[in-house]
């Protein structure tokens, strides 16, 4: 056997195994993911959740019910925590940016500044006389 028939050989045993090995892959099943719940069950089925239920059924008309507005709010005081202070919060609300500018500083702001004039060489007596 030469080389060039060994060669020929080996392709052809290669590309058998290829092939089989696609067959192989593409007639398998894939397994069946789990399925899990969708949404976590929540163990806490107050009247309060009972209640925000009951107004987001009513749709449009809550937002003129004032029983739903009442349970909006203390939703989201509830949510919020609204009143409790952290103990290093600052008690006045810390100033990010300055307060604007006085009218008339802005008026001399947008005048036009000239610029000064160069200066210039003093003139000696005798050219003056030229």
């Amino acid at each position: 056997m030469d080389g060039k028939m060994l060669a020929r050989l080996g392709t052809i045993v290669f590309v058998g195994v290829a092939i089989t090995a696609a067959v192989i892959e593409f007639t398998r099943q894939p397994e069946p993911a789990e399925v899990g719940p969708q949404a976590r069950q929540r163990g806490d089925t107050g009247d309060l959740r009972q209640r925000l239920r009951r107004c987001r059924d009513m749709g449009e008309a809550a937002i003129r019910d004032p029983a739903c507005l009442g349970i909006w709010a203390e939703n989201r005081d509830r949510f919020l925590k609204q009143g409790a202070q952290t103990p290093d919060a600052p008690d006045a609300p810390t100033i990010l940016w300055p307060s604007a500018p006085a009218e008339d500083s802005i008026v001399k702001e947008m005048q036009p500044v000239t610029p000064p004039e160069p200066a210039r060489p003093p003139v000696s007596p005798d050219e003056g006389a030229r």
